[in-house]
């Protein structure tokens, strides 16, 4: 662990503003600067074009010494340089795209402290020349982008990203900033732990509102729904083929509907090309290059493409099927609409894709078997995803309350294709709404704690089931209560309560349902009941597999907590860092979020309290069960 001494500094941040070209700061930009001023190092959290670059630039430019930035983006390595340089600020970048003679002139003027900024590529660590010139530089700030990448348990791990830790512990620099996109804590507690940060690193998480897009999502029966679709949003974006105003992304699930979906829309007349990894270096370079210099108006892409694109023009972003997790999905869609004008996103999806994706996270790579523990925190991703697109809320609240984003919390976009659904003149009238919706969580506040979903779900339809006989639910005033409605609509609305965040689910192997805090006031009248309702109609005609639909009734969302509860939460994280260092193995092994979140809700007094949380095995209870007891006493 890094023993951080920062120099005290003063220095005008308002004259350094002026003179990288802004008359302002972006909210919360200031605070994340003056953070990493005064204590030396900060995680920050925020999403593509959040403005992150700025919290490293400025203070590298006002600083003595050289701020290295660490950045797997080549392309946005020279954007930022370039643009640096327009300012009167002295920036190089150091990357394998280079010649040998012009890195070699690069390295000499780096030696010669030219530069008030140094960006490298992660791989630039491992040459023994480049760490040996670098060791000789006063350093200003390391800033590491991009820095998810360095953890196994997100969603785009580079080992490359490895190397950066031991680089810190070797230079120990004055100050160190972690910027990523990726903002679930299990994530960020790893970030810390590979880059050598203390626990007690302040982590700054904003920006995730983005009320100018609209999200949309649809499910399609299959390969024939999705041109339909596809067409209509392209045309609502961007107008006519041939006379196009702005730019789309679309995102493909595989190389072979990259490839066709680029000849499908140039058939169709728009100015269209793939962009892939199976591509040549000099094919993707061109692909590129055509789209920022607006020579194309629709790049179809796998996830290959799009880190670092600042095109800000661009209208819509479609994904022809889910990524990952709603990180590499919002990270994706976010590219859209960064110039503040409005912007769509278009999410289709189909009960195929769940296979597709548990395929895709199973394959071997390279002759390697993936960790079985990594392969179900990623299928536990996934599934997230697609619980928040079933879900019947506001879409973007929904993001927000995912990423701890609370402080910006919309209330409603206004924008997103349930927020338009809830607000049309045939919608399901308010009343009706808040009453199916009460009378469904008095069934979830009947069987909380004891049962499953689908005891809450026989309970309200008045079926017969001995769990509900053995309890004696079936004598209460609940039973029935929801009889006219079918088992799936019924499913689906609880499933949507737990997306809006009344519901939750607790227990491992049989897990049973929970009525959170914001549930019981919504069931009591206290809060309204802004939720669209599932459709019968839509159901009846596109039945869902069995496995697809237990598999997404089992998605948990983040457990609520109350003040005390989000303290012991982080008491709890930072027992799981320390203790994961001292063990030698990543935070996950330790335990994940959901179980940090459930202990923190059940605040156990015993070993058998604590075997109620998820995750909480023989195995974990023996070896870390009086260790978290000892916590939770302590931060009770």
């Amino acid at each position: 662990m890094l023993p951080f001494r920062v120099p005290p500094v003063s220095i005008d941040l308002q004259a350094g503003l002026h003179r990288l070209g802004y008359e302002q700061f972006r909210p919360g930009q200031r605070d994340a600067v003056e953070i990493l001023l005064d204590r030396g190092q900060l995680l920050l959290v925020a999403p593509t074009g959040g403005g992150k670059s700025l919290t490293y630039q400025l203070p590298a430019t006002l600083l003595p010494g050289v701020g290295l930035v660490i950045s797997p983006l080549i392309s946005l390595m020279a954007d930022q340089v370039q643009s640096l340089g327009e300012r009167g600020v002295a920036a190089t970048y150091l990357a394998s795209t280079l010649g040998g003679d012009e890195l070699r002139r690069r390295m000499a003027r780096v030696a010669e402290g030219a530069y008030d900024l140094v960006y490298v590529s992660p791989e630039r660590l491992a040459f023994p020349g480049f760490r040996s010139l670098i060791s000789s530089l006063p350093l200003a700030l390391i800033a590491v982008d991009e820095a998810h990448c360095i953890s196994e348990w997100g969603h785009d791990f580079r080992p490359e990203y490895l190397q950066i830790g031991e680089l810190i512990r070797e230079l120990h620099p004055p100050r160190v900033l972690a910027c990523t996109a990726t903002a679930t804590p299990v994530v960020r507690d790893e970030i810390l732990d590979r880059l050598g940060l203390p626990a007690s690193t302040p982590q700054l998480v904003r920006g995730f509102a983005r009320p100018n897009l609209a999200l949309r999502v649809a499910e399609v029966a299959g390969t024939r729904d999705r041109p339909a679709l596809v067409d209509a949003t392209l045309a609502e974006a961007l107008g006519r083929p041939r006379e196009a105003e702005g730019a789309a992304i679309v995102y493909a699930p595989t190389r072979k509907t990259c490839e066709q979906e680029a000849t499908r829309l140039g058939r169709a007349g728009w100015r269209a090309a793939p962009y892939h990894a199976g591509l040549t270096g000099p094919q993707r370079d061109h692909a590129l290059k055509a789209f920022m210099s607006e020579r194309l108006d629709v790049v179809v892409a796998t996830n290959a493409f799009g880190m670092g694109i600042d095109r800000s023009d661009v209208r819509t972003v479609i994904h022809l099927a889910p990524p990952g997790s709603i990180e590499a999905y919002y990270q994706e869609v976010g590219r859209a609409g960064r110039d503040g004008e409005p912007a769509t996103g278009l999410m289709l999806f189909s009960t195929q894709d769940m296979a597709l994706r548990r395929r895709l996270l199973e394959r071997d790579i390279d002759g390697v078997t993936p960790d079985p523990a990594v392969v179900d925190h990623k299928w536990a991703l996934f599934l997230e995803l697609m619980r928040w697109a079933e879900g019947g809320s506001c879409r973007h609240d929904a993001i927000l309350r995912y990423f701890g984003d609370d402080e910006e919390a919309l209330h409603g976009c206004g924008r997103c294709d349930v927020c338009r659904s809830l607000s049309e003149p045939d919608a399901h009238d308010p009343e009706e709404v808040t009453l199916l919706v009460r009378k469904a969580l008095s069934g979830v506040a009947r069987v909380h704690r004891r049962f499953g979903l689908r005891a809450v779900v026989k309970l309200l339809r008045g079926e017969d089931d001995p769990r509900l006989a053995r309890s004696r639910l079936d004598q209460t005033r609940t039973y029935g209560v929801l009889s006219d409605r079918s088992e799936e609509w019924l499913v689906r609305l609880l499933r949507r309560c737990v997306t809006a965040g009344w519901v939750d689910f607790h227990g491992q192997d049989h897990p049973v349902v929970v009525l959170t805090g914001q549930g019981q006031r919504v069931m009591k009248g206290q809060q309204p009941a802004r939720i669209l309702l599932p459709d019968d109609a839509t159901m009846a005609r596109k039945p869902r597999p069995e496995g697809a639909r237990a598999a997404a009734a089992s998605v948990t969302p983040e457990v609520e907590l109350d003040p005390a509860g989000e303290a012991i939460f982080a008491a709890l994280r930072q027992f799981r860092l320390e203790r994961a260092r001292n063990d030698g193995v990543p935070p996950y092994v330790v335990a994940s979020d959901r179980t940090l979140r459930e202990i923190a809700v059940l605040r156990p007094h015993s070993l058998d309290e604590l075997a109620q949380a998820h995750g909480i095995g023989p195995t974990k209870l023996e070896r870390y069960g009086e260790a978290l007891l000892d916590v939770v006493a302590e931060a009770r």
